[in-house]
């Protein structure tokens, strides 16, 4: 898998890319924004003395593991500013062919698609970029945000995974949600926008 990164997807004003130096600012500027917000989603080490990197760190961390192969780390821009992440990782080759997904967004941009088209160009990316047949993605059950993009998109509910993540200080159940290759034969992306289209007409 060496040589995929660095990757850019797009669609209309949503952008995945990887973090550029200067979104250092507008990274700061959301995480602090969005931290109450993000409290009781985000997975957390469990080792207590462990605190996430500034930004400089975190951006070379990550995008030294796109290049080993290890993740795929966007950055979601909306209309040319940062917005939120998407991390594609876990990635299983061999008889498996999988990997999971998983993605904050400001509150601020939340409710306008943006996380499912996000979630639906870098599955695309991996189904038929990747040549992976899994896609992935676990969320709290309390998540009811996440569980609609999951339910937009169609995944398949797959079950509870008790104490899968640590999270705010303690091990949280999460249901797994997957989608495979066969399901989206022209892909998500096409699959999401077909539904989007549809629950315009029907709604105005």
């Amino acid at each position: 898998m060496s040589g995929f990164w660095p990757v850019v997807l797009s669609e209309g004003g949503l952008v995945l890319r990887p973090l550029r130096r200067q979104d250092a600012k507008e990274y700061v500027e959301v995480r602090r924004h969005n931290a109450e917000w993000l409290l009781p989603w985000e997975a957390t080490n469990p080792d207590p003395g462990y605190s996430l990197p500034a930004f400089p760190t975190l951006r070379r961390l990550l995008n030294g593991q796109a290049r080993q192969g290890l993740l795929l780390p966007f950055a979601i821009e909306v209309d040319g500013r940062f917005r939120g992440q998407l991390t594609v990782s876990s990635f299983q080759w061999g008889s498996l062919m999988s990997a999971t997904a998983g993605y904050w967004i400001d509150e601020r941009v939340a409710g306008r698609g943006i996380v499912p088209t996000a979630v639906a160009l870098a599955t695309d990316y991996c189904f038929s970029g990747l040549g992976l047949h899994r896609m992935e993605i676990n969320i709290r059950p309390e998540n009811a945000a996440s569980l609609r993009v999951v339910e937009k998109l169609g995944f398949r509910d797959e079950g509870i995974r008790e104490r899968y993540m640590h999270i705010d200080g303690k091990w949280c159940d999460h249901r797994t949600f997957a989608l495979v290759a066969e399901d989206v034969p022209f892909g998500l992306l096409d699959a999401w926008q077909r539904t989007r289209n549809r629950s315009e007409r029907d709604f105005g």
